[in-house]
């Protein structure tokens, strides 16, 4: 008799299986992206996103990269501290995604790729809470600042700092929060000096299964009550 298949732990998400990253603020959700799982250890969860897959998204960001408007992306943060925002799907095109949530951290780790050669175009590091599981995925807050590496990890740079003083000023980032954000800086680049952490392993070449189903948002991840 063969033994039983080793399960996951309930705290994890199986390999396979959807999780949605969602960004949650005052309670409502902002964003709810719905990924594929390729690893989960309980304190590193490793997801996939590519062409296709269909989020939540604020209209303003959408219209935004529609329109190429950075003025609606700049109202986009006033709608957020104000309470005021609302969501429409999109669907993502172009790239393909590798993330890296480690618990605990106020930031994870993107490796983006070219979704039809599979390319490497740059690491990608995303400041944000740090996340919490729940039933249907992660939930987190983006805290706008990013920190893009070249593939090789020979430079690198900051971007979105504007976002981020807005941020600041709106009342979004306080100073205690704006203190943690500083230090998660420093150990981020600490990591990547050191090839540390999700820094450590050379990049491969990576695409999505062609047989993998498309991850979609199971009822209930905008916040609203599931039918």
């Amino acid at each position: 008799m063969n033994a039983p298949a080793e399960q996951a732990p309930a705290d994890r998400f199986e390999p396979g299986s959807t999780a949605v990253r969602r960004d949650v603020y005052a309670g409502r959700v902002w964003t709810a992206m719905p990924q594929r799982v390729l690893d989960d250890t309980g304190e590193i969860l490793q997801l996939a996103y590519w062409p296709g897959i269909t989020s939540l998204a604020p209209t303003t960001w959408i219209d935004s990269l529609r329109t190429g408007d950075t003025a609606l992306r700049e109202s986009g943060l006033h709608h957020l501290a104000a309470g005021t925002w609302t969501l429409a799907p999109y669907c993502w095109t172009g790239t393909a995604l590798r993330s890296t949530f480690l618990t605990g951290e106020h930031f994870s780790v993107h490796r983006f790729q070219d979704a039809s050669t599979g390319e490497p175009l740059r690491w990608y590091v995303n400041f944000e809470l740090p996340h919490t599981r729940g039933p249907v995925g992660i939930d987190t807050f983006d805290l706008f600042v990013d920190l893009v590496v070249e593939p090789d990890l020979s430079a690198w740079s900051w971007k979105d700092e504007d976002e981020y003083a807005q941020g600041r000023r709106l009342g979004l980032v306080g100073d205690d929060l704006h203190t943690l954000v500083e230090q998660a800086r420093q150990r981020a680049l600490g990591l990547l000096q050191d090839r540390a952490g999700p820094f450590a392993d050379p990049w491969t070449t990576w695409l999505p299964d062609p047989a993998w189903p498309l991850p979609t948002l199971p009822g209930g991840a905008d916040g609203t009550p599931a039918h």
